[in-house]
């Protein structure tokens, strides 16, 4: 089963998005999902196997240029996990599939993500779902 997240799913989806996103702690998580939950221009996506919460995604609309892109507002990956034991059944595929359809019902014709430079795994499996890769680049900075 699929859920829409609700504010009271932020604790959920920080414990799963700990996961991945570890730099951060799960009080920090939590606030952000709520603040996202709360946008009606972003969503996240539970994902359930016998009731236990096994993985999430979350997208927004976008309506700054994204690369590779030719139409504005665009649907946006903005993250997507499933817990180590539930991968390779698919069901990143069904929490992507869902993100699609809720941008087309926000109006968006196009639909985007990225990953880091160095993320195989974030690569093929964009590459598996028929993303097509837009740019590459390397971005840099230096203190002043």
């Amino acid at each position: 089963m699929i859920k829409k997240a609700t504010v009271k799913d932020a604790t959920v989806l920080a414990e799963l998005a700990i996961q991945m996103w570890n730099k951060y702690t799960i009080k920090e998580l939590e606030e952000d999902f709520c603040e996202i939950i709360s946008n009606s221009n972003a969503v996240c996506f539970i994902k359930y196997v016998n009731d236990t919460p096994i993985g999430f995604a979350q997208c927004q609309l976008r309506h700054d240029y994204v690369e590779g892109t030719h139409s504005s507002p665009v649907g946006y990956l903005e993250g997507i996990f499933i817990s180590k034991e539930h991968q390779h059944n698919g069901y990143a595929k069904e929490l992507l599939h869902k993100c699609e359809l809720w941008a087309k019902e926000k109006g968006c014709t196009e639909f985007a993500s990225d990953c880091e430079f160095d993320n195989s795994d974030s690569f093929n499996f964009h590459m598996a779902m028929g993303f097509e890769e837009a740019n590459r680049i390397i971005c840099f900075k230096k203190k002043l």
